[in-house]
């Protein structure tokens, strides 16, 4: 009766991945109950998401070919649209389709971006395929699109594309306050990447030393038209994530990342710790640092406990 913050399903969004060209679910080592899915297990998946209560879903792609530009991104065939129209034709308006924005997951080098001749994104160049990713995104029948690539001007060159388009409705939820952890390995994984060169996202990503940076990134979003912004990872940087509610009105996301929910259930299979008991008290914290939403693995585990 007198806590002051209470986790519901309805607080949860469920990051899943969808890969081309398998016939049957694979799972992912290094996120334990987490699977690459089909397309007709990704159907599943969302449907038992939806009878629990989870209101949103956030899907990765995993194409069967990579190439420099990651064109597979803005394919109006490629792996994410296909399944965005699948998860509209079966939910029609009771779920929203969250989808992410970048071209990481389909590119052979795994950056965020064209690369230009130094090796790295091309930040103007890169703007030009977020737009035609937004555009194949949003007629494919996405709710939001979730820019994650970090890009100086993302937001507003995404606007500015969906406007011209005609989906003025479509929501943009900014990954703003993005850090270049070392939390994000499972991911990698999860998505089949690896920086070339040993490389990495420092260059375009949030340093783990600055908080007063991601406010600006922060403020610098919401001035091109974010409808929603994301501080990622979550643990971490509650600081941020508080700061951030102090601040603006907008609704805020946070992203449980894929190290956080992996070192949760590495303890927990040693049995350091129990492994719901953790999950609950981690989500918690993160609603209680004052995010709205919480992108989080564990989303299906928090939704079934709390029937």
């Amino acid at each position: 009766m007198v806590s002051e913050n209470h986790l519901r399903p309805d607080d949860l969004v469920a990051p899943l991945f969808v890969r081309e060209g398998i016939d049957t679910p694979q799972p992912i080592g290094s996120l334990p109950g987490q699977f690459q899915h089909t397309r007709a297990s990704l159907r599943a998946e969302v449907a038992e998401l939806a009878s629990l209560g989870v209101p949103a879903v956030v899907l990765f792609g995993v194409p069967s070919n990579k190439d420099p530009e990651g064109s597979e991104a803005w394919n109006p065939d490629g792996i994410v649209q296909l399944a965005l129209q699948d998860l509209r034709d079966d939910h029609g308006d009771n779920l929203v389709l969250i989808a992410d924005l970048c071209v990481d997951e389909y590119t052979d080098h795994g950056h965020c971006g064209v690369l230009d001749d130094l090796g790295q994104p091309d930040n103007d160049r890169t703007l030009e395929l977020y737009r035609k990713i937004a555009i194949a995104q949003a007629n494919a029948g996405a709710d939001i699109v979730a820019p994650s690539g970090m890009m100086d001007g993302q937001v507003a060159a995404i606007r500015q594309a969906l406007d011209d388009d005609a989906h003025e409705q479509i929501a943009i939820l900014a990954y703003a306050a993005k850090y270049a952890t070392a939390l994000y390995g499972p991911f990698r994984d999860a998505v089949d990447v690896t920086i070339v060169g040993g490389g990495n996202r420092k260059g375009y990503q949030q340093d783990v030393a600055n908080a007063r940076e991601a406010m600006e990134e922060i403020r610098s979003d919401i001035a091109e038209g974010a409808d929603m912004v994301m501080v990622k990872p979550a643990m971490p940087y509650l600081d941020v994530i508080a700061r951030a509610r102090d601040e603006i009105d907008l609704p805020i996301a946070a992203y449980h990342v894929s190290g956080e929910y992996a070192m949760v259930h590495a303890a927990a299979e040693r049995g350091w710790l129990e492994l719901e008991p953790v999950a609950f008290e981690h989500t918690l914290a993160i609603k209680r640092a004052g995010a709205d939403l919480i992108l989080t693995y564990f989303a299906r585990m928090l939704a079934e406990a709390m029937q």
